[in-house]
């Protein structure tokens, strides 16, 4: 009896650690590299740069403005004459690349086209563009000059093209549509010539950029030109956005979620599915400038918000060390340069990661549910990394660190995923062996690396990792606010609370009910609509359970776009009284 209870043990033991191969979703080849990368750099650098906005104001001539108008309006509408007095002549891509490797990083996105429309690069698809200045006597070509550089420092390209075009009536948040339907077709056809453009003139392109969606066919333009890149969103998409520009990953932190889900082109961390078919991890964007503000373009005496050393590492925990690639912006100035100042702080930054990380005091690597790290003596230890083998998915579902000191094993700390790098740290501790135990996992784990750290450092971002933000108020009903006869309309403007990039949790919290009439007091809701970037989307907010409404602000915008929320509520028989709140999420 005592050999058969044995036998069952072992035999529930694969079950836990082995499930189907078939249920492991596994990464392409560009997926694969792209995890590699670990960091990757951003280059923000546009017309709002010289207008000290973050987005392109453009001049118009006539009265209308562009953040009230629901026509598009056209480039003559426009005055660019102030484009002629644009020096760039001290310009230099390599630079880029210099602070690019600074800091660790393996690949430069460049934002060839923002929002406003202009163009890194020589097009004719408009008049807004680089060929319009005066530098190189218009025959300048900023995507050309990168493309070189990159490959003289190694580093790889990708791209970022915004779908949308102000001057198509296609502005923020549109995913490519335009507002005037009649200038879709013409549109489609212009974009679809710029992502050509850009994708096969410099050399392999190892990601494209799609802000918050696109919704313009591009399967064949990828499919012929960028085989070998991610693409962040879009139908298309193998890489997924956060859903915050804090850098922060969930942990958990799963690479999978449902086909259906990825297909929309906009989904993100909360899409995550631990056993979802599709794979396509999320990215971690954060700007250097988040230091109690948030600008991804440079501007005069921007400074004062660049973050610390002590930030960016508390940043790169919760990124890569959750097994995440941290995508860090950078802000060249008005002279095409990365400010000295910024330039410092990557150096330290890079300096910083170095210091902690490159020397480990023990490693290995191997299959199977259990790697053991033994040491010659006692070993003060403080960190261990492990990474995931990911040519075979993301298999580990739960795992243990264990140590061994006097003889006794005991547990040092526990966890879930671990991708392409978790990094656990924890107090010093003594130790003569060191053991990863993996609890749960689909399939045979392959690990890639299993090492152990001592780091010390003067700085303290180990020990303030616990700020999160709390729900705010934003409304409240009484007894007489909803009938169960019919539904009455509520707004609530949400634009104080909800106007910076991320993702928020809107509830209606029940605080009492009448409890005596014996009837539901649950709210119904009906003619749910959404205003955000100066329009009525609804793509931006999801009704999540009975309660909750998921809201996910994706666009860097201004104070001028009112975001409301309406609706129509009506109880289910009982009156209660509650409140409103609104939670920017943080992983």
């Amino acid at each position: 009896m005592k050999k058969l209870l044995t036998i069952v043990s072992i035999l529930l033991a694969i079950t836990a650690i082995a499930y189907s191969q078939n249920n492991v979703p596994l990464p392409s080849k560009a997926q694969l590299s792209w995890h590699e990368s670990e960091r990757i750099m951003f280059v923000h650098w546009g017309m709002a740069t010289w207008q000290n906005r973050e987005y392109d104001k453009h001049a118009i001539k006539d009265v209308k403005q562009i953040n009230n108008s629901d026509v598009a309006f056209s480039i003559n509408d426009c005055d660019h004459s102030y484009l002629q007095n644009i020096n760039i002549d001290k310009l230099n891509t390599d630079q880029w690349c210099d602070v690019a490797r600074s800091w660790g990083a393996k690949m430069i996105i460049f934002v060839a086209k923002h929002t406003g429309g202009f163009c890194w690069w020589q097009t004719n698809t408009t008049n807004y563009g680089v060929k319009e200045l005066n530098w190189k006597n218009g025959k300048g070509d900023v995507m050309r000059d990168l493309s070189n550089s990159c490959k003289k420092y190694g580093l790889k390209l990708g791209v970022y093209i915004y779908p949308g075009d102000d001057h198509w009536g296609a502005g923020i948040g549109s995913g490519g549509v335009t507002k005037d339907t009649s200038l879709q077709q013409g549109y489609n056809a212009i974009f679809r010539q710029q992502l050509t453009e850009v994708l096969s003139r410099y050399g392999d392109i190892s990601e494209v950029w799609f802000d918050g969606n696109c919704k313009i066919p591009v399967k064949d333009i990828l499919d012929t030109y960028a085989p070998n890149a991610v693409v962040f969103q879009g139908s298309e998409a193998s890489l997924r956005w956060v859903g915050n520009e804090n850098g922060i990953a969930p942990y958990p932190n799963w690479y999978t979620l449902s086909c259906e889900d990825l297909k929309q082109g906009n989904s993100t961390a909360l899409s995550s599915d631990i056993n979802g078919e599709c794979y396509a991890p999320v990215e971690i964007d954060v700007p250097l400038l988040k230091n109690k503000g948030h600008k991804w373009f440079w501007s005069k005496d921007c400074d004062s918000l660049l973050l610390s050393v002590e930030q960016l590492m508390n940043l790169y925990y919760k990124s890569v060390g959750r097994g995440s690639v941290l995508l860090l912006n950078s802000t060249p100035d008005t002279t095409g340069l990365i400010p000295q100042s910024h330039y410092d702080v990557y150096k330290a930054f890079g300096k910083e990661i170095a210091k902690r990380f490159d020397n480990p005091i023990s490693f290995t690597h191997g299959k199977g549910n259990k790697l053991v790290l033994k040491f010659s003596k006692p070993q003060n230890i403080n960190h261990v990394i492990i990474e995931e083998d990911l040519q075979y998915g993301q298999r580990v579902l739960e795992y243990e660190i264990c140590g061994k000191m006097k003889g006794k094993w005991y547990k040092i700390c526990n966890g879930k995923s671990i991708g392409s790098k978790r990094i656990e740290f924890f107090k010093d501790t003594k130790v003569t062996e060191l053991e990863l135990v993996i609890t749960k996992a689909k399939g045979v784990p392959h690990i890639k690396r299993f090492a152990s750290f001592n780091v010390q450092t003067n700085l303290q971002d180990l020990v303030k990792q616990d700020n999160k933000s709390k729900p705010i108020q934003v409304g409240y009903w009484d007894k007489n606010s909803f009938v169960d006869t019919e539904y009455r309309e509520i707004q609530i403007d949400l634009t104080e609370y909800a106007n910076t990039i991320g993702e928020y949790l809107l509830s209606f919290n029940q605080i009492s009910m009448d409890y005596f009439n014996g009837k539901s007091s649950t709210l119904e809701f009906k003619e749910i609509e959404f205003n955000i970037y100066g329009q009525k989307n609804n793509d931006f907010i999801r009704k999540i359970n009975d309660t909750q409404f998921l809201i996910t602000n994706s666009q860097q915008t201004l104070k001028e776009f009112p975001i409301i929320f309406k609706t129509k509520i009506k109880h289910s028989g009982a009156n209660s009284v509650g409140e409103i709140t609104l939670q920017k999420l943080e992983y």
